[in-house]
C-alpha cells in the first residue's frame, strides 16, 4: 500500500475560537513552530503530512476559503521576501511556501453536512487510492525520534496492508468528547489492536457495555487521535450513509462508515509515540504554542518565559477573578 495523498478537513468556521475565526481561518493563525520559525496551522499541519512521504495535499474548505487560502499564502511568502530580503530564516520559510503551495489542491464543502460528509467531498482527489486523513485544528508532536506521528501511522499501514487509525488510551469521563473504540490486541505488534466496534462520543454507560478492550489500564478507552490511514472504498461507505436520512439527525458523519468498514475488512488501531494538540479546545491555542515551544530549538527560551511569568505572578499575588 503507497499513501501518496493526504486529505486535510479545515471546513469548519471555529465556533470555539470566536471572535478571530470570525475574520480569519483558524487554519491560517500563526504559531512558531519547532524550527522556530512562525507558520499558519494548516502549514505545520500539511508539513507533518509531507515530512511523511506524502506528495499531493488536498485542503477540504468552505465556499470562498480556496482564494482565500491561496492569497493569503502567496502574500504572506511575497512579505517574507521583500520585508526580510536577505534574511536567512525568512528565505527559508518562504521556501517552505512554495512547497507547500505546489502540492495543494482544495475540494470545497458547499453545505455544513457533517464531518463524513466533508470527508467525501475530497473523493475526486483521491481517487482509487489509499490516503492520510488529517483535522485541520489537530497538531502533532512526534516522541519517535526522526519519524512524525503521520509517518508512524503510514508505515504501519503500508507494512500491513490495511486501513488504520491512530488512537490514544484515554480516561474514562473524557471520551464523551472523541469516537472510541474497542479491539483485540495484535500479540506480535505492540499497541497494535483489531478494531471490532466503534461509537462516536458514547456515554460512559455505553463505552463500559460495548467499547472494553482487553489489556488497557483501568478505566482507560481507546479513542480516536485524529489522524487515519484509508482506503478509497471508505467513499462508497459514506455514500451508504448519505442515502440515508442521517443528513437530518447531525449530519452525515464519518463514524458509522468507519463501523461499516471494520466489519467488512481488516482495520487496525494504533498507539503512536507522540501527543495530539487541538487548538480548538479551550486554552488550545496557548497549549499548543507552549508545547511546540518546549519540543523546538526555542526550548530554554520558553522555558525561561514560562519561570519568569511564574514568578512575577507569585510576587504579585493571585488576581481576584474578574478583575
Amino acid at each position: 500500500m503507497a499513501i501518496r495523498k493526504a486529505v486535510i478537513t479545515a471546513a469548519g468556521r471555529g465556533v470555539r475560537l470566536y471572535p478571530v475565526a470570525d475574520t480569519v481561518q483558524k487554519s491560517m493563525l500563526p504559531l512558531i513552530d519547532r524550527d522556530g520559525l512562525t507558520k499558519p496551522v494548516i502549514q505545520i499541519i500539511a508539513e507533518e503530512a509531507l515530512d511523511s512521504g506524502i506528495e499531493e495535499i488536498c485542503i477540504v474548505c468552505a465556499p470562498g476559503d480556496e482564494e482565500r487560502y491561496r492569497a493569503q499564502l502567496a502574500r504572506l511568502r511575497e512579505n517574507l521576501l521583500s520585508v526580510h530580503a536577505g534574511v536567512e530564516w525568512a528565505a527559508a520559510q518562504a521556501e517552505r511556501l512554495d512547497k507547500l503551495r505546489a502540492c495543494l489542491s482544495f475540494a470545497v464543502q458547499e453545505e455544513a453536512l457533517g464531518y463524513g460528509h466533508a470527508v467525501h467531498c475530497a473523493k475526486d482527489f483521491v481517487g482509487e487510492e489509499s490516503f492520510l486523513l488529517l483535522l485541520g485544528d489537530h497538531l502533532y508532536l512526534s516522541h519517535d525520534p526522526g519519524r512524525r506521528c503521520a509517518g508512524q501511522l503510514i508505515d504501519l499501514a503500508a507494512q500491513e496492508d490495511c486501513a488504520v487509525a491512530a488512537v490514544r488510551a484515554t480516561r474514562e469521563h473524557l471520551i464523551r468528547d472523541y469516537g472510541t473504540v474497542s479491539g483485540r490486541r495484535m500479540a506480535d505488534l505492540p499497541g497494535v489492536y483489531t478494531i471490532e466496534t466503534i461509537r462516536e462520543k458514547p456515554s460512559l454507560s455505553l463505552a463500559e457495555l460495548e467499547l472494553q478492550t482487553p489489556g488497557l489500564r483501568s478505566g482507560h478507552y481507546l479513542c480516536f487521535f485524529g489522524m487515519h490511514v484509508l482506503p478509497h472504498r471508505i467513499f462508497g461507505l459514506i455514500e451508504e450513509e448519505m442515502a440515508g436520512d442521517r443528513a437530518e439527525n447531525g449530519g452525515i458523519q464519518l463514524t458509522p462508515a468507519l463501523q461499516a468498514l471494520a466489519q467488512r475488512e481488516r482495520y487496525l488501531a494504533a498507539e503512536l509515540r507522540g501527543e495530539r494538540h487541538d487548538i480548538g479546545a479551550a486554552f488550545g491555542l496557548l497549549r499548543t504554542q507552549l508545547a511546540l515551544g518546549l519540543a523546538g530549538v526555542e526550548r530554554d527560551g520558553m522555558l525561561a518565559a514560562m519561570v519568569e511569568l511564574m514568578a512575577e505572578y507569585n510576587r504579585g499575588g493571585a488576581p481576584t477573578p474578574g478583575t
